[in-house]
């Protein structure tokens, strides 16, 4: 008897893609097309007379995905977890920006909706699996599901699936594990998934797109001006709309290039957010090791397989796409302490997502809770 998969159908090319391979595989293969916000419902787009504009992308995606099952031949299911969402992604993405650090809704959305939500319903359903169009490879050794990177490392997202436990990715399937996007946008060509197969990848954080971020978060912090400051000298040199607006490094946007006397010096960049005070704290380009760490604690874990007793050396991601970065890790209770090898790092940010590798596998992540520089805390 064929094994039955729910595959989470986004309206994107790189799951219709994964659909069909596992069909390929022999799988009993049924869509699933998750909708996990509603523009209405949450406020998004409070008084603005396009408020239809900002429901129309989800509704697009979901006509795609059903022209995807349709020209497969397998059912699509729709299934609603916009409260889950709320319960466990949004409002802890409101409640990190209260606090002016700097949140990772997408890791969280893969933890509590796509991996958790989803699988429910799917085993409610009676499948036996589900199955993603994520770039990610399980590799079971020793009776436990690990992930390791994909073959595509230009599209790897292991880094976004550091919170799912053995349990969920023992319960997944991920087709797309080693073929590369070409790859991927061909195969579609020659199915004639005319919906997706020449789409744009999504961006942005998920809930939000590729609409802009900072009129976005206005629904829910109004903006409220302030002083910017230049931390070496206690010179205020511009106003702010809104510290929660700015993030750590940022260089763009902040409307204070150009002052006389200092043009030689270069631009500026931010460095620190004092919330309480609503101070947004730059600097120039020269100063750049106040955005510099050596060590971090990393809290909220996601471990995969068996913890080490001592100190272990890894690779850390502390961002999407970046290089992996030495260092040694060690368990602190039940936190994690990283200290990099080669060098300080840059902008390794509160309230984001470290990642901790060996070599391919994915050992797991966690959430940046501090950082040090030279054994003192880093107030950013």
């Amino acid at each position: 008897m064929r094994k039955k998969v729910l595959v989470g159908l986004s309206g994107g090319v790189d799951s219709a893609v994964a659909a069909y391979l596992l069909i390929k595989q022999g799988y009993d293969v049924t869509g699933g097309f998750m909708r996990n916000w509603d523009s209405l419902a949450n406020g998004d787009y409070l008084g603005n007379p396009t408020i239809n504009d900002a429901q129309c992308p989800q509704e697009k995606d979901y006509a795609d995905a059903m022209a995807v099952a349709k020209k497969l031949g397998i059912p699509l299911l729709r299934c609603d977890f916009v409260k889950e969402y709320w319960d466990h992604v949004f409002s802890y993405f409101l409640d990190e920006y209260k606090h002016g650090r700097t949140p990772n809704p997408d890791v969280f959305c893969n933890k509590y909706i796509k991996f958790d939500s989803f699988l429910k319903f799917a085993k409610e359903k009676g499948f036996d699996y589900i199955g993603m169009g994520h770039y990610a490879k399980r590799i079971d050794e020793g009776g436990i599901a690990y992930l390791y990177k994909a073959a595509d490392k230009n599209k790897d997202q292991s880094y976004f699936l550091s919170q799912i436990n053995e349990e969920q990715i023992a319960s997944c399937l991920f087709p797309l594990s080693d073929i590369k996007k070409p790859e991927v946008r061909k195969i579609a060509h020659e199915l004639d998934l005319e919906s997706v197969m020449d789409k744009k990848d999504s961006t942005g954080v998920c809930f939000i797109g590729e609409r802009n971020f900072r009129e976005f978060l206005k629904n829910y912090f109004p903006a409220t001006k302030g002083d910017i400051v230049e931390g070496s000298t206690g010179k205020v040199v511009g106003t702010h709309c809104g510290v929660l607006y700015y993030t750590l490094g940022q260089r763009k946007g902040l409307g204070i290039g150009g002052i006389k006397g200092e043009e030689s010096e270069g631009g500026f960049f931010v460095y620190k957010k004092d919330v309480k005070k609503n101070i947004l704290y730059v600097a120039h380009p020269k100063d750049d090791y106040l955005l510099q760490s050596d060590r971090c604690l990393v809290s909220d874990i996601n471990w995969i397989g068996p913890k080490p007793e001592g100190k272990i050396e890894v690779g850390v991601k502390f961002r999407y796409r970046q290089p992996d970065q030495p260092a040694s890790l060690h368990f602190e209770g039940d936190n994690v302490v990283l200290e990099y090898k080669d060098h300080p790092v840059k902008a390794v940010t509160p309230g984001q997502i470290a990642v901790f590798y060996l070599g391919e596998r994915m050992l797991g992540g966690g959430k940046i809770e501090s950082v040090y520089r030279n054994g003192e805390r880093v107030d950013l």
